[in-house]
């Protein structure tokens, strides 16, 4: 078996390069190709958004999502508020984010990689959004003033984080007191600890560019977030993937193929699709 993927930077650069080509293609998936992929029928798109909210977009705007779940519905933006999405990627929840808040509020979009944010910018000009920002950064440190923002937002991108602690202290360090985090994100259910195999391993087996490889677990991600001082702080399981959907993530490599036929069926709706909520307290 390889060894596993630690180092942060070659980490960084794995991500980069694997969703710079896929927003160049206008495909690729964070998500099972029956539930989660990208596509020119904007299946996903109208799977997490609706068919109604995509039909209002102009037509030749990049829609394609990476996510894994829906994170304005978990947000419930309110008009006038400020929002940041980490991660924005092509901008799509930019986009919508922008309306919802109307032209008194404002969006920042955060991304690392310069074919999204090239991607976003040309989608938002598009669609005619002017109280919104596509910012140039990293989720581990991310370029806003302390206590800046009322609402923060992300889909599927946290995990692909190094450091995801640091992630979620810098999350409370720029959101304003009372402010709120509404994150969608790949999360393992239940203890690492009883698989078959070591979670290093396990871990070795998956992909870090497909949202396995990294993904925390429930425990660790409550833990992180009180740790960083939200409280308030809500998990919930939205989609849980079966094996048979683990290995259709990706057409080019079968993820479980390294791991022994019983720690890939323990696996079988343990990673799963989550809404996590927390407040930073007022």
């Amino acid at each position: 078996m390889s060894q596993p993927l630690t180092d942060p930077a070659a980490i960084k650069a794995t991500v980069r390069e694997h969703y710079g080509n896929a927003i160049q293609a206008a495909g690729g998936c964070c998500g099972p190709t029956n539930s989660s992929c990208c596509g020119p029928t904007n299946s996903t798109e109208i799977a997490l958004y609706g068919a109604e909210t995509i039909a209002t977009l102009p037509s030749d705007v990049v829609t394609a999502s990476f996510g894994c779940g829906n994170s304005l519905a978990i947000a419930q933006l309110q008009p006038g508020e400020t929002v940041l999405d980490l991660g924005s990627g092509g901008g799509l929840e930019v986009l919508l984010a922008a309306r919802q808040v109307g032209a008194e509020g404002f969006v920042y979009g955060l991304d690392m990689t310069d074919a999204m944010l090239e991607t976003a910018r040309r989608n938002m000009t598009k669609v005619g959004v002017t109280n919104a920002s596509f910012l140039k950064g990293d989720i581990e440190s991310i370029p806003l003033p302390d206590q800046t923002v009322d609402v923060i937002i992300s889909n599927c991108v946290i995990n692909l984080a190094p450091d995801k602690g640091q992630v979620l202290q810098d999350a409370f360090r720029v959101l304003k007191p009372g402010g709120r985090l509404a994150v969608s994100d790949i999360v393992f259910d239940g203890d690492l600890a009883n698989l078959p195999v070591s979670e290093a391993e396990l871990r070795t087996a998956l992909s870090w560019a497909h949202c396995f490889a990294g993904a925390l677990t429930m425990s660790e991600y409550r833990r992180l977030l009180e740790e960083a001082g939200f409280t308030e702080v809500g998990l919930e399981v939205t989609q849980r993937y079966t094996v048979a959907d683990l290995r259709s993530y990706s057409q080019a490599e079968a993820l479980l193929a390294a791991l022994p036929a019983e720690a890939a069926t323990a696996l079988d709706g343990k990673v799963t699709s989550c809404a996590i909520t927390a407040r930073r307290p007022a």
